[in-house]
């Protein structure tokens, strides 16, 4: 009697863990996509007010089209027997939805009437193929003639001769990751991975390295960055050293990147002079390269502005956030060439540009004599040849 109460109880547990077979393929709300979802629904109205679908989805309808016919056929999915397939148009949707919000899949799940794993495959699958398909054309490394234009805009716009772009790391903060440990923890007491850009005089990137962890450094991500070690080992293919405009006599001096003070001093890299106290000659350096360098901040700035995902702890893994803060700089780049009425923002005149407060955070300077040589250079050049009216008075 005992061994046939044993073999029913079994007999039972096998059944509670037997697969269910499921009851319902697709959910009532979901089958109503096509009539109440938001793409379907709000979407098309919206593409009747140009302004208002800006602001939904951050491109207009021309810049969505254009978007649509580069990756559509890259994202786009067949029909089976069991479902008709999300069409390529409402999947650019959702996942730019989520990139403009940053709101959880579940939400915007909910608002186009969509499975919440739905979501996640989309918005993993459109980001990757908007870094492949628009990667060469909106944010290939700069060959030697384009850093030289770069430089050449620099000069004109900020002031800064032989400048290729201003560099500086900025934290997306994240939920913290599953069994991370305190990689992802930053000294702002969050966990996030760190966006390093290389930002020109036009606000467009042109150099990105996403997935460095929020412990570190700006200048220990830059070290280990393929742009950083591409800089040290002379292969980023920068124009040869060139005479500083009006001081031929002072000798060609090298093309560099302006930074703050948490990056080294190096032959290419320029940052302030540390310290509150400093000479005339040294502050205006400050000046001036700061002026230089508000570019990447104001980047940045332009970044949250519009793709909020970047003002919220991104719930998903590390991994696919570094695809999709890589496919939002493109984004960035994509909307400041085909916008047609784009705001030129040119020089910015004495007077409206803040030096940088004192600098309290130093990184480990091991400079070489060269780049102290290089930025002493720079310093008396700004206070001589290439000195601007307004900077006395700042």
């Amino acid at each position: 009697m005992a061994e046939l109460t044993t073999v029913a109880a079994l007999y039972l547990l096998y059944l509670d863990r037997k697969p269910k077979r499921r009851r319902v393929w697709v959910h009532d709300i979901l089958r109503r996509r096509s009539q109440l979802g938001e793409y379907h629904h709000l979407l098309q109205e919206l593409r009747l007010d140009d302004g208002r679908f800006q602001r939904y989805l951050r491109l207009t309808v021309a810049q969505f089209e254009d978007l649509l016919a580069r990756i559509g056929a890259r994202i786009s999915r067949m029909d089976t027997n069991y479902r008709r397939s999300i069409p390529a148009a409402e999947r650019l949707s959702i996942c730019l939805r989520y990139l403009a919000t940053g709101d959880s899949f579940r939400t915007i799940a909910n608002s186009f009437r969509v499975g919440v794993s739905t979501v996640s495959k989309i918005v993993d699958d459109v980001v990757s193929t908007i870094w492949d398909s628009l990667v060469d054309d909106f944010m290939s490394v700069p060959t030697t003639d384009e850093w030289r234009s770069i430089a050449g805009r620099f000069e004109e716009r900020w002031n800064f001769p032989l400048c290729c772009g201003a560099v500086d790391g900025k934290h997306v903060v994240l939920k913290a990751p599953a069994n991370s440990g305190s990689q992802f923890y930053n000294y702002k007491g969050t966990y996030s991975i760190v966006l390093l850009a290389v930002v020109d005089s036009e606000y467009q990137f042109r150099v990105v390295d996403v997935g460095g962890y929020g412990r570190s450094s700006d200048g220990g991500i830059l070290a280990n960055s393929a742009f950083g070690q591409a800089l040290r080992s002379g292969t980023l293919h920068l124009p040869s050293d060139l005479p500083l405009p009006g001081a031929e006599d002072r000798g060609p001096q090298p093309y560099v990147f302006v930074a703050d003070e948490a990056f080294p001093l190096r032959r290419n890299m320029m940052r302030p002079f540390p310290g509150r106290l400093l000479p005339r000659e040294r502050r205006i350096f400050n000046y001036r390269l700061s002026r230089a360098r508000m570019v990447v901040e104001n980047a940045f700035g332009i970044l949250a502005s519009q793709w909020r995902m970047y003002r919220r702890a991104v719930e998903v893994q590390p991994e696919v956030a570094e695809r999709c803060v890589k496919a939002i700089c493109l984004l960035h780049n994509f909307l400041q060439q085909t916008t047609p009425a784009a705001a030129a923002v040119g020089s910015v005149p004495g007077g409206e540009v803040e030096p940088l407060p004192g600098l309290g955070r130093l990184a480990s300077n091991n400079a070489a004599r060269e780049a102290i040589r290089v930025r002493e250079t720079f310093t008396s050049y700004f206070t001589s040849e290439g000195k601007v009216p307004w900077q006395e008075n700042i």
